[in-house]
């Protein structure tokens, strides 16, 4: 906090010196709405300037300041004559200065005075003052002790009343034995107008003072009895309006009798045929009805009848009893998947050994499958072929972004617009509950201070829990274990483990180029014809062509780029065809660039011959495998390793166990030991800006290396990957059929894998196994003869 001027910090006076003797001429501050008795203690807020340099001159002095009110409370500025000379002596006990200008005063009254003449007008008024003296108060006799007694008793009546009677109040009151301090006390907190509290103030004799007091608190008592039997009154209406209720519900029975339409009865009627053709568990039965009479003792237009009506309103419409039933024809539903999507049949595979257990099993529970793979591969797309294959409704929601519980688990019914979860929507809306339930971009869930949605979904994706599955805003349980849920993810490290448990996991890999030759002229082609409003005798693609799109203008594990450029083939042609062009258009490989544009990538690898110091590695990314070069230079030094290319510590470490290992070995190699004495090794990662991390690279730095220590060219056919340790030995890697599709696209002819990878070959399509050659590896010896040239 910054430190404060002395000016800003509270004004403290000492309370010591109320009783001393009060100047003759004191700084007067005019006050509105409120007149001021004496030992009356009140704050007040002092903003107008004069009043701000009256109150500040006072506290400079001795705290003195005469508080007078003015006749008329709007005036802002009022002028000597617009004040009652007539008023009181106040101490100042404290003064906060506000940082908009304005004071903040606490003021106790003195004495009374009266103003003999304004000595100081201009920026602040500065007074000539003389004291009031009390008029001596007989000495108290019965008159005056019951007129005390009745101002007592009434002041309790008013403060009762009001319901701000307390025992602390009754004690001041019995307290207070001097007819003057009493009428000053209750004056003081009554609320009567100026003219009356000023008429008060400038009554001298006490008992005088107190009997005007009474008076007034005579009407007061009179006016509040008036507003409580007012307030009765209202009472009494209230319960007239109950009353007219219960009579416009005989009148309601009495149209009953006499065959007339009742739109309340008629609702009430049809909510109960609802509920009973609705065939809910036996728990929901019991809460829509209980609602359900809930709704008949309310009123129609009460507020919360609106909250049942929805709440009935979902609990009749959800599915709790409607099933579609199983297309359980196993070479039909194979089919079926087939017409929609090439390949994939590990994928196909499982569903239709579903659909087989389930043929022998129909009350076995649905399955949680999980797909895991890179962009455009289909796995949305798949989910929709399941359902029609299985011959059931199909429900897709997106998880992506969502940050909010609530989304999954709904809302509790108390809140203004609640609904239930994103689950119990989609099966309202399919209107079944065994469809098909399709959660995409799982891995892209999003925690925040609202709640763990990854977390709420835990009881929806255990096949052991999700029979009594409750949401927040039905708060009961239904049973989610008919339906079949399917997931789709890019990747799984951002899924938390307890969900990822409950999960089969699927892992789709990218297509190769036969595959998506197949893909194009059975689906991407047909469809962008269709969409684009063209005719199949319009365009022609001659196989080279539709081989040289995929090569050349894409670079993806998916279709979805390549599909892009199909459409854009199409649109060029409908374009033609829209100007009055007429005919078959054949894009063939001379005249493709024409409507594609130059080539976008490659199709055979960077470097146009093998070098020295240039390996290729494998990379797993999340749209595919890819190819990865590593080079390695000699400079001169004093044997240190410098390592660049954005590269993780996981990857790091790799590049020095492969440094070791050429280090250890170098009398193996034929070469000096003291070679690395004047040298540094510089070992680069090209494509900097990219982050790159992992152990799968270790056995082509370890390549790279010595292929620049023994001068002997790396073979730019070969890639390889697996993890190296000090000793030599490979490790096995992750990913490989990725790494292997990577590498045809690379124009890679022969791929070195660990000797433990040699189970995950099998996944590998057997037209890539015919392009490229494996070689299973233990040791880096086998690594070296098949990587380097001549070695």
């Amino acid at each position: 906090m910054a430190e404060t001027d002395k000016d800003d910090l509270i004004s403290i006076i000492e309370e010591d010196d109320i009783n001393g003797t009060i100047p003759d001429v004191l700084p007067l501050m005019p006050v509105r709405d409120v007149v001021i008795f004496t030992d009356m203690l009140l704050p007040l807020f002092v903003g107008r300037a004069k009043s701000v340099r009256a109150v500040e001159k006072a506290v400079a002095q001795d705290g003195y300041l005469f508080l007078a009110t003015q006749k008329d409370p709007g005036t802002e500025d009022p002028k000597p004559d617009e004040i009652f000379s007539v008023g009181t002596v106040g101490r100042v006990l404290r003064m906060l200065k506000l940082p908009d200008g304005r004071l903040k005063a606490l003021v106790q009254g003195v004495a009374k005075a009266k103003v003999v003449n304004y000595i100081r007008v201009k920026s602040w008024y500065r007074v000539k003052i003389e004291e009031i003296s009390e008029e001596a108060a007989d000495e108290t006799n019965l008159e005056t002790e019951a007129l005390m007694r009745n101002v007592r008793d009434h002041s309790e009546k008013i403060l009762a009343l009001r319901g701000e009677l307390t025992g602390d109040v009754t004690t001041i009151l019995e307290s207070i034995t001097d007819p003057g301090k009493l009428a000053d006390l209750v004056a003081s907190n009554l609320r009567l107008k100026i003219e009356e509290s000023q008429r008060i103030l400038e009554i001298l004799n006490p008992v005088e003072r107190l009997r005007e007091v009474h008076d007034m608190l005579s009407r007061e008592v009179e006016l509040s009895t008036m507003q409580a039997k007012i307030q009765s009154e209202v009472r009494d209406e209230i319960s007239k309006n109950q009353r007219d209720y219960f009579l416009r519900e005989q009148m309601r029975a009495i149209h009953k009798e006499l065959g007339e339409i009742d739109e309340k009865a008629q609702e009430i009627e049809e909510y109960a045929k609802k509920i009973k053709h609705a065939k809910m568990s036996k728990e929901a039965d019991k809460e829509a009805k209980k609602q359900l009479k809930r709704l008949e003792q309310m009123h129609p237009d009460a507020a919360e009848s609106s909250i049942v009506r929805t709440y009935l309103d979902w609990l009749v419409d959800m599915p709790w009893s409607k099933s579609t039933k199983d297309m359980l024809n196993i070479k039909n539903s194979k089919k079926v998947l087939d017409k929609d999507h090439y390949g994939l049949d590990k994928v196909k595979d499982r569903i239709l050994e579903y659909l087989s257990v389930r043929k022998l099993n129909p009350k076995m529970k649905g399955p949680i499958l999980c797909f895991v793979g890179p962009p455009g591969v289909g796995k949305t797309s798949l989910g929709r072929a399941i359902a029609n294959a299985m011959g059931r409704k199909f429900v897709r929601i997106s998880l992506g972004g969502i940050r909010d519980e609530a989304e999954i688990r709904g809302h509790r019914r108390t809140y203004i617009g609640s609904l239930p979860g994103r689950i119990l929507q989609g099966l309202k809306q399919c209107g079944t509950n065994n469809p098909v339930f399709m959660m995409d971009e799982i891995d892209k869930l999003v925690s925040d201070f609202r709640g763990d949605p990854a977390s709420a979904l835990l009881e929806a994706l255990d096949p052991e829990q999700n029979s009594e599955f409750s949401d927040h805003y039905l708060n009961l349980p239904f049973d989610l274990s008919k339906v079949m849920f399917i997931l789709t993810a890019n990747l799984t490290d951002t899924i938390p483990s307890a969900l990822l448990d409950r999960m089969e996991v699927i892992t789709l890999s990218g297509y190769t180029e036969e595959e998506k030759k197949i893909i194009s002229e059975m689906h991407l082609l047909p469809r962008q014809i269709k969409e684009n409003g063209l005719k199949a005798k319009n365009i022609s693609l001659s196989p080279g062509s539709l081989l040289q799109i995929i090569t050349e203008y894409t670079s993806e594990s998916g279709v979805r780029n390549l599909e892009r450029e199909i459409g854009t083939l199409c649109r060029k042609v409908a374009r033609k065809i829209a100007e009055g062009e007429k005919g078959t258009f054949t894009i063939t490989k001379n005249n493709l660039p024409k409507y594609l544009g130059v080539p976008k990538y490659l199709p055979e690898m960077d470097q146009e011959d093998s070098q020295v110091g240039l390996s290729t590695g494998l990379a797993w990314t999340q749209v595919g495998g890819e190819v990865l070069y590593i080079e390695v230079s000699l400079i001169g030094g004093k044997g240190e390793l410098i390592v660049t290319g954005q590269l993780g510590e996981v990857m790091q470490e790799s590049a020095r166990a492969a440094v070791s290992y050429a280090r250890a070995n170098l009398d193996v190699f034929g070469i000096e030991e003291t070679i690395f004495e004047n040298v540094d090794i510089h070992i680069h990662v090209p494509a900097g800006a990219i982050p790159k991390d992992g152990p799968s690279a270790g056995i082509a730095m370890a390549t790279a290396l010595i292929s620049v220590l023994t001068d002997k060219p790396v073979d730019k056919y070969v890639a390889m990957t697996g993890e190296i340790t000090l000793r030599g030995r490979v490790l096995p890697i992750g990913g490989l059929k990725e790494k292997a599709l990577g590498a045809l696209r690379g124009g890679i002819r022969t791929v070195i894998v660990p000797e433990k990878n040699k189970k995950d070959l099998t996944e590998i399509p057997m037209n890539v196994k015919r392009k490229i050659k494996f070689i299973p590896v233990k040791h880096m010896d086998e690594v070296l003869p098949a990587a380097l040239e001549n070695f």
